[in-house]
């Protein structure tokens, strides 16, 4: 069965995790009697998480027609002959209006109703709600017919999406098996070789002395031959360099490895040689000698405590410079401008980082900015910019430190949804 993405906005998208079958459908009947029959409507309206007689009471408002689903056998009509383009896009709007989240676009989505008998989407990803638009026909008809509240249900696409890393993990897990067998292998050959050169070696001594001379110019040649051997095995070896987006980062996470460590060692080898003076001086004359009254000496920082402090202000200025002044609409300028913070964000400790400045940055922003916190978390996360056990462990930190600062309050339904998809996993494995 042929899918597709749900929503139009999502159409280009190859990586879009969320799909729906594509629309099929049947001209049934003649005449006056004629009519439009949408095959693989249940599947369709399964995909959305909405009821299929939604779906069909909304063709039916739209074209002026009659239409009916049948609950038992699970067939959608609607009267009059309709080009199936026409109802694909009727469909969307569909989506556009009782499926996606007004806020971060995102399909899991759950239709709620108030007292006051007003219709609303609460997104279980950002934990935005959507009003929906009262003045539609099909408003009513949902009034009337309730959806079903889900009851301990999982959700198939949280748990296709942690099939997916698992996938990525084993993948990973069969590159480093086939690593330690390409080493093995190695190792095998340079013993064989180890164990021929012994042999020799006993050989040469069982002769003699006298034969040591003349077997010196065999070893010699055996040795020449084995160099020979090694030069042919590096000339079958075909270098190139890794271009890849994985490889870039993993070069540049090494180098900033390196060069932390090039500081740390120049910090402790700085300190051991103050303590080796110390020693040397106090202990020339027999005696240790005493320093009247100094002050004492002020501690500098460590250089990694300062590199450390350096990315975090390059990490604050970026967000300055990208959102200074930003106010509704924080969540579409973060997409717009992700691809900056994906360089700036490496590892997980960059993540971390990441995380701490939109916290500094969301103390200065206007109240409209700071209720899209979840949204760009979210779009962050879809993005593959922050993991998810980033965002819960800076979140149970700041709780854990009694931060009450409304940027850690807004992002409460995001994490709680995130934690919601791991404790459905983990049900689903038992």
């Amino acid at each position: 069965m042929a899918l597709q993405n749900i929503g139009a906005s999502n159409r280009d998208d190859a990586f879009y995790r969320y799909k729906m079958p594509r629309m099929i459908t049947k001209i049934e009947g003649r005449g006056n009697g004629i009519k439009t029959n949408i095959v693989n409507m249940v599947d369709i309206a399964k995909a959305l998480a909405r009821p299929a007689s939604y779906t069909t009471k909304y063709f039916g408002c739209e074209l002026g027609a009659q239409s009916k689903f049948d609950e038992k056998t699970g067939i959608s009509l609607v009267n009059g002959a309709h080009d199936t383009a026409k109802l694909a896009g009727l469909l969307e709007v569909f989506i556009k209006k009782y499926v996606q989240c007004y806020g971060c676009g995102n399909p899991e989505t759950e239709i709620l109703i108030s007292k006051t008998q007003m219709l609303s989407l609460k997104c279980a990803a950002c934990g935005f709600v959507s009003d929906v638009d009262m003045r539609d026909k099909l408003t009513t008809f949902i009034l009337k017919n309730p959806p079903e509240q889900k009851k301990g249900g999982k959700d198939k696409k949280k748990a296709m999406r942690r099939a997916e890393k698992e996938r990525l993990k084993e993948g990973e897990a069969a590159d480093e098996e086939q690593k330690k067998l390409k080493k093995d292998a190695k190792k095998k050959g340079a013993s064989s070789k180890e164990s021929t050169a012994k042999g020799s070696k006993k050989k040469a001594t069982a002769g003699g002395s006298d034969e040591d001379h003349s077997t010196s110019p065999t070893r010699s040649r055996d040795g020449d031959h084995a160099a020979a051997d090694e030069e042919e095995d590096d000339d079958d070896v075909q270098w190139q360099t890794d271009t890849s987006i994985e490889a870039a980062k993993q070069r540049m996470q090494e180098q900033l490895s390196a060069a932390t460590a090039e500081m740390v060692m120049l910090s402790t080898e700085e300190t051991e040689k103050k303590k080796h003076a110390t020693h040397k001086d106090g202990t020339a004359n027999g005696s240790a000698k005493e320093i009247p009254d100094e002050k004492p000496a002020v501690t500098k920082p460590s250089p990694y405590k300062e590199l450390i402090g350096d990315i975090k202000d390059v990490m604050n200025a970026l967000l300055e410079a990208l959102f200074d002044g930003v106010g509704k609409g924080f969540a579409k300028e973060v997409v717009k401008n992700k691809k900056y913070l994906a360089v700036a964000v490496p590892d997980e400790g960059a993540q971390t980082l990441l995380v701490q400045a939109i916290e500094a940055f969301g103390s200065k922003c206007n109240p409209e900015a700071l209720k899209e916190v979840p949204v760009v978390l979210k779009a962050l996360y879809d993005g593959d910019i922050l993991e998810e056990e980033t965002v819960v462990d800076w979140y149970n930190a700041a709780v854990a430190a009694g931060k009450d600062s409304q940027v850690v309050k807004n992002a409460k339904p995001f994490v709680e949804w995130l934690q919601s998809a791991e404790s459905d996993d983990e049900d689903g494995d038992e």
